[in-house]
């Protein structure tokens, strides 16, 4: 074997160990990535029917449903793959997670489900009048707002 054949071996090998080595961190930065891009759905959403329960928007009633259903579809999606291990705010500067998710993975799962429980409900009621939706979107606050107090840094 020359030198050159066995320099672009070695080569070969040292990049391929190199990639492996950083697909952890790139796959941080995918789930990052993706739990951001789900709250700023849940957000906008979020802001339609703000914007209608304070009256600086006109409720419409099809509006609030679409905003509804699309809060309820979001929290059904299966939370497994948004959170590794190494991706809190200690780990990847571009995120607000707290340590205490992976700590406390049981509490911060039971939020999420109270976040679904809380958008099923309002997806039951926010097509059916302003003060249906009103009163369905005070829990959902509360679900985001319970879990953000807990593991959210704040800005």
């Amino acid at each position: 074997m020359t030198f050159s054949a066995s320099f672009t071996i070695k080569s070969t090998l040292m990049a391929a160990a190199l990639a492996v080595a950083g697909l952890p961190a790139f796959a941080n930065e995918g789930a990052i990535g993706a739990r951001q891009g789900q709250f700023k759905i849940m957000a906008l959403n979020i802001g339609v029917l703000g914007g209608m329960a304070r009256g600086t928007v006109d409720y419409d009633a099809a509006q609030a449903q679409i905003a509804a259903d699309n809060l309820a579809a979001i929290s059904q999606l299966n939370q497994a793959f948004n959170w590794p291990e190494g991706s809190d705010m200690m780990a990847a500067t571009t995120n607000r997670a707290l340590p205490a998710i992976w700590e406390n993975q049981d509490d911060f799962l039971a939020k999420w489900a109270a976040f679904g429980t809380a958008a099923t409900g309002l997806q039951v009621a926010a097509g059916n009048g302003l003060e249906a939706m009103q009163a369905a979107l005070g829990p959902v606050g509360g679900s985001c707002g319970a879990c953000h107090d807990a593991y959210r840094q704040p800005q």
